[in-house]
């Protein structure tokens, strides 16, 4: 556990800022100031190396984007820049992300055949979609590092990568 910590960090286990801010990756780092406004739309950060030769992102980078904002107030853009440079999900997105938050909300009732029938509707809707694909496996007995997984990575490179957020930080 990290100790010294006095900023506030959001844990979204019901994916409303997810649907919100247009979030399909994890992690994702949005960098919001002291006047609450979003000083750096949503993008993928890795607090270590672990992953970078499959992400193909070093954490380095991105440790100094964090500590230049925090230093010198400069996120990487302006915020006319940050409106709209993470486009709206789609309306097939947005329902993908409904029919999520019922799978869990079943699951969570004991309806097991409604929440794999809602998840399964989820993937239809949104097939390259992290934040509904990704975090579904491990709810469904599946290794969210394993062969699925796998799987659901090289559909998405190959359907171009697909993603919503600031790209290259």
């Amino acid at each position: 556990m990290a100790e010294g910590i006095t900023y506030p960090v959001v844990v979204d286990a019901d994916h409303v800022v997810t649907e919100l801010y247009a979030i399909s990756n994890v992690p994702t780092v949005v960098l919001i100031n002291e006047d609450d406004t979003i000083a750096m739309p949503n993008w993928s950060a890795y607090g270590s190396d672990l992953f970078s030769e499959f992400t193909g992102v070093e954490s380095g980078k991105q440790h100094d984007r964090i500590r230049r904002w925090v230093r010198e107030g400069d996120a990487g853009m302006s915020t006319a820049e940050a409106i709209g440079v993470v486009g709206d999900l789609s309306s097939e997105e947005e329902a993908a992300r409904l029919h999520f938050r019922l799978a869990l909300a079943l699951r969570d009732r004991g309806d097991q055949a409604g929440c794999d029938r809602n998840f399964d509707r989820a993937a239809e809707l949104a097939p390259e979609d992290w934040t509904i694909r990704r975090a579904m496996m491990p709810l469904r007995g599946q290794d969210p590092f394993g062969e699925n997984f796998m799987a659901l990575y090289a559909d998405w490179k190959a359907n171009g990568s697909p993603y919503h957020g600031v790209r290259g930080y």
